[in-house]
């Protein structure tokens, strides 16, 4: 973990990942004490100038759901086209209740929000590709048309989509850090333990929220 205090500049993008009702308590796909990163993104949200959001944004019948496959359960894996893929809950489906980014979260001044995992054959994690490993969101361009260097991470869950999206931001030639109290984890099967390595090796930061300093509140 960093050690040091980090500064959030111009160049520096807040990327808030998927706070959205059905991976909150009483969602469809709940993350453990998910919703115990809110108050730290609004905190962090007010250090930062430049903030994207991402909503996993589902079309019915995914090719993710296990609802989808005959004689599959949740948290099965199953293969696809593409690879291997967790079969989860119906969860963040275009248009429901459960789809919707959390309410309490303060972040008026959030710039984009980037919708994924709506192709109807391809499930999503990272900010920045679909789980083909191919298929951009585009993300990475946004960043850097608009200038930035670097990219803070933080939201549901550390394991899943805000770790895929740190290692595919280092990928794309950004420098990220993973803000670890403000994320939250599934932990299925080990994946927590796995995230954090891959991260590591990957060149991910991780820091926590009170290290980070930045603009005056709103």
């Amino acid at each position: 973990m960093t050690s040091y205090a980090l500064q959030a500049t111009e160049t520096d993008c807040l990327l808030v990942v998927d706070v959205q009702a059905d991976f909150l308590p009483g969602g469809a796909l709940a993350v453990p004490d998910g919703d115990a990163v809110i108050a730290p993104i609004n905190a962090l949200g007010r250090k930062f100038k430049h903030v994207v959001l991402t909503q996993d944004w589902h079309p019915a019948g995914h090719a993710s759901f296990a609802t989808s496959h005959q004689d599959k359960t949740p948290f099965e894996t199953t293969t696809l086209p593409y690879g291997p893929q967790v079969l989860w809950p119906e969860h963040c489906i275009q248009g429901t209740p459960g789809a919707e980014v959390s309410p309490k979260l303060e972040l008026p001044h959030a710039e984009l929000i980037i919708r994924k995992g709506h192709r109807p054959g391809i499930d999503s994690y990272s900010a920045f590709r679909e789980a083909d490993r191919t298929t951009p969101t585009g993300l990475a361009g946004y960043l850097r048309e608009r200038g930035f260097t670097r990219v803070f991470l933080c939201g549901l869950a550390t394991d899943y989509c805000v770790g895929w999206s740190a290692i595919d931001a280092r990928e794309a030639g950004f420098e990220a850090v993973v803000v670890e109290d403000a994320c939250r984890a599934i932990d299925l099967d080990g994946s927590l333990e796995r995230a954090w390595g891959d991260m590591a090796a990957a060149g991910v930061e991780r820091a926590e929220s009170g290290a980070i300093g930045g603009r005056d509140p709103l």
